[in-house]
């Protein structure tokens, strides 16, 4: 959910910068905005080796359980 939450206000504070002309603050919420993409590519990977674990733990343990 942080994720989701750094992109959304990176994207309000990028959209501040420009609207007011501080570069700073538009500057701010790219960062913010990248950093929440970054945390989402992250998560999705750990996701993804967790399932390929399990999948691999329930293949295992199915051939013990044809022995």
């Amino acid at each position: 959910m942080g994720a989701i939450s750094d992109k959304l206000k990176g994207k309000a504070k990028q959209v501040e910068g420009r609207v007011t002309g501080d570069k700073v603050r538009e500057t701010q919420g790219t960062v913010e905005k990248k950093k929440g993409d970054v945390e989402g590519a992250v998560d999705r990977a750990k996701n993804r080796a967790r399932a390929k674990i399990d999948e691999m733990k329930a293949k295992r343990a199915a051939r013990k359980a044809t022995r």
